[in-house]
């Protein structure tokens, strides 16, 4: 099993990067997650999981840890391989994932490309208890209160503001103070929408 590579960043595009381990270089499956962390450097490190089938080896490389123990637990479920998983680690940071999972998020799940209402609701089901264990509790900032930035994203949507870029600006704003009124919530993301 290869579990990391640290060499020379030959190659670097949004799917993928060749790396040079001594001579030997790697190709390796990247989400745009990592693709935007990784700085313009020669020499990097990469988290790798490597997936064996009958037709090919193929690798995937992480920036961090976290993003492939998350890969490695989606792919764990039934009707998710690795090209929904990097869709989804393309889409939401590995952090959203998390989050989305632990408050039972449907529509942040649904919103990934290929991920249906039967996928997502077993997302929740088969990962929710595993995604708590592997990092705690504490690590994780749950929304515990969905109904709040819901209600709060259906008035901004009647106010004529788009869903996607308010959920952005609703789910920075709980996140760093999660018992604000809905009140609140809603003058403070007309502020910055």
């Amino acid at each position: 099993m290869i579990t990391q590579l640290k060499g020379q960043l030959i190659e670097k595009y949004p799917t993928h990067l060749v790396i040079d381990c001594h001579g030997v270089g790697y190709e390796v499956n990247i989400s745009l997650h990592t693709f935007g962390q990784l700085k313009n450097q020669d020499n990097i490190k990469i988290y790798t999981h490597l997936q064996i089938r009958e037709d090919a080896h193929l690798l995937y490389g992480f920036i961090t840890e976290i993003e492939r123990a998350v890969f490695r637990l989606l792919i764990s479920v039934s009707g998710v391989g690795t090209s929904i998983a990097r869709t989804m680690l393309s889409s939401l940071t590995p952090e959203d994932v998390q989050n989305a999972i632990v408050s039972e998020d449907l529509n942040k799940i649904k919103s990934v490309k290929g991920i249906g209402l039967k996928t997502a609701q077993r997302l929740i089901i088969e990962l929710k208890d595993k995604v708590k264990n592997l990092y705690g509790i504490d690590q994780i900032h749950t929304k515990s209160n969905n109904t709040t930035k819901e209600e709060t994203l259906s008035a901004l949507e009647v106010l004529g503001y788009n869903r996607r870029t308010s959920e952005k600006v609703v789910d920075n704003l709980i996140q760093s103070d999660p018992e604000r009124s809905i009140e609140t919530l809603i003058k403070l993301a007309l502020n910055k929408l």
